[in-house]
């Protein structure tokens, strides 16, 4: 849900159906998509008002069911193409809190996607909590699956940042599959940016919610490993941090989530949530500087505008996106229109270009199709 729900971004609970030995995923049913509606069950649950701390936030929260710590990056190459990277950890919690050993609740995934104008590559991981597979500290901050990591770094020499040393102001990601890679520095130029009222995301008229804050200031530099060779890439990266016991209503099917950097300087998150109904929107701007302005659910409308066949099921790849109050009337268009993440629980999500009132780039994510 990036962020990017970018911040329920996958299907978390099927992983423990995974592993505990189900081959089939969830239905959406009256669980919400991917059983992201089912009550929180003795987990802790989104409250208003909370008090976010650096670093400590940027760990786990074992106390609640899920979590991610989500990076999508919209890169240009060195031979002149535009390219989209995605690594993303989840954690998922049989039941509350944590302790060492093959006896920890806790349960990890890993996803990598690269795109390019015409392939996308995707790769998946899994592990248990307790053993040192994969886990997250936040200070000095590392979060890794298996060999695929995001770790502090010191700054590049001669960098400035206008970021306040929080923690992920310069980090390093790396991530590879069987016929791609990647190994990439990523330097903050402005703050962190807590998402709806505070950091508290709210996504449903019934009041689910999440703690929800993003990273949207990344500059990048590194390379992409392709079958045909290594590229040297720059660009920008958006990372969304959430975390829930309950993020979605029983009745909501999937998502549709933006996240978008506008050549002004400024940038937009914004979804909307699937139901029965019209749907559940929000959306929030961030002036360049770093400020900023949640929008009233509705105030961001979404719509879209053409479709293409994907994995054998009909997926809309072009959006039509208004926000009057900003005077945004733009579209979207995709990269490549089949980054689709074939992985347990499959979804869209790739790198777009915006067109229109506003220009820039960004990262769609679409799920429940």
């Amino acid at each position: 849900m990036n962020g990017r729900l970018p911040t329920a971004k996958v299907v978390i609970l099927l992983l423990m159906s995974v592993l505990l030995g189900f081959s089939q995923p969830m239905p959406a049913g009256a669980q919400g998509f991917a059983g992201l509606g089912t009550t929180a069950e003795g987990f802790a649950v989104p409250e208003p008002g909370k008090s976010f701390a650096f670093p400590r936030d940027h760990g786990a929260h074992p106390d609640f069911r899920i979590e991610w710590w989500y990076i999508t990056a919209n890169l240009m190459g060195a031979d002149g193409k535009a390219y989209g990277v995605q690594w993303t950890l989840f954690r998922s919690a049989l039941q509350p809190g944590d302790h060492e050993g093959w006896n920890s609740p806790q349960i990890w995934m890993g996803h990598a996607g690269l795109t390019t104008p015409d392939r996308h590559f995707v790769a998946e991981r899994i592990a248990r909590g307790g053993i040192g597979q994969a886990g997250v500290t936040p200070e000095p901050f590392d979060a890794w699956i298996d060999d695929w990591r995001m770790q502090a770094a010191a700054p590049a020499k001669g960098s400035e940042t206008n970021a306040p040393s929080d923690g992920l102001a310069n980090v390093t990601l790396r991530a590879t599959g069987a016929e791609f890679g990647y190994a990439l520095g990523l330097t903050a130029k402005g703050p962190i940016v807590l998402q709806g009222q505070g950091g508290y995301s709210v996504k449903s008229a019934a009041g689910q919610a999440s703690y929800y804050y993003s990273q949207p200031f990344y500059t990048v530099r590194g390379t992409i490993s392709l079958p045909g060779g290594d590229v040297a890439v720059t660009g920008q990266a958006w990372l969304d941090r959430e975390w829930s016991s309950q993020p979605l209503a029983a009745d909501q099917t999937g998502w549709d989530w933006f996240s978008l950097h506008f050549d002004s300087g400024d940038k937009l998150m914004g979804f909307r949530l699937r139901d029965s109904g019209a749907g559940y929107t929000s959306a929030t701007w961030i002036a360049a500087d770093g400020t900023p302005s949640p929008l009233p659910p509705g105030a961001l409308t979404v719509e879209p505008l053409s479709s293409a066949q994907v994995a054998g099921r009909t997926v809309p790849v072009g959006w039509r996106l208004r926000l009057p109050a900003r005077g945004l009337d733009i579209t979207t268009t995709a990269v490549n229109p089949q980054a689709w993440m074939a992985t347990r629980t499959p979804y869209w999500e790739g790198p777009i270009s915006v067109s229109g009132s506003h220009q820039g780039r960004g990262y769609l994510e679409m799920t429940g199709y």
